[in-house]
């Protein structure tokens, strides 16, 4: 069974609406890591529209889980993620104008400087994975990095009705995430996962962290963020709400 990763970008974003000192991502992280969350992830993004640099630097400091930074395959990145380590680099595609990461990152025809970023984050001690869409054909470019794991973008499957499209999209995570484990990779899941939806992610064989956001600090609002968090914690691991 999947364990959980919160991302806490949504709270940050709150934070900067006012460009304020409120509410803070580093007690969220605290507060989800109280719930059962096993992985803290944040998104560090070149324009900072919500995580801050100080935020990196001091959830290294406290976070006593896994710390996960999403981030652009940059130099400007690369460099800060070698200099905090964070347990985790998830290299993700990133674009000025998207209001979320709308796809996976196109690593075919662009494996040498992926490659190459891959090498460094690993050189500095920290495990690599790709947030990539779950495209069977493509799964061998994918290990051809040397990425440690991949993140399967599972937002047409999270956007697909019920019924025989949302089947389609779920039979394609599942065979990629099948594909990936066969070549060495671990394999995550993410991308508009919420209360309803993620039992069938969570049941792929072999998932091993899922990691949501938006729903969670959405439910957060009425109930808490840590209640919220345990809440989903029990739905992936198919216990009573």
């Amino acid at each position: 069974m999947p364990h959980l990763g919160v991302n806490i970008d949504h709270v940050a974003t709150l934070r900067q609406a006012r460009r304020g000192a409120e509410p803070d991502p580093v007690w969220a992280a605290a507060e989800a890591e109280l719930g059962g969350a096993r992985c803290i992830t944040l998104h560090l993004r070149e324009d900072r529209r919500h995580i801050q640099d100080r935020d990196l630097r001091l959830l290294r400091e406290t976070v006593q889980v896994k710390l996960n930074l999403e981030m652009a395959v940059s130099e400007e990145m690369i460099g800060i993620a070698c200099d905090v380590r964070p347990d985790q680099a998830t290299l993700v595609p990133e674009g000025r104008e998207e209001i979320t990461t709308e796809g996976g990152l196109p690593v075919i025809g662009d494996e040498e400087r992926v490659a190459d970023a891959v090498r460094r984050l690993q050189e500095a001690g920290i495990v690599v994975s790709l947030f990539v869409d779950p495209e069977a054909a493509h799964v061998e470019a994918y290990a051809a990095t040397g990425a440690e794991a991949v993140e399967f973008h599972t937002g047409e499957y999270a956007n697909a009705p019920a019924g025989a499209e949302r089947d389609r999209q779920l039979a394609h995570v599942s065979e990629s995430a099948r594909l990936a484990q066969e070549a060495g990779l671990v394999v995550h899941a993410g991308h508009g996962l919420n209360y309803v939806n993620v039992g069938p992610i969570a049941d792929i064989p072999g998932m091993t962290e899922l990691n949501i956001g938006h729903s969670i600090v959405s439910r957060a609002v009425f109930v808490g963020l840590r209640k919220a968090v345990r809440e989903m914690v029990r739905l992936i691991e198919r216990q009573a709400v």
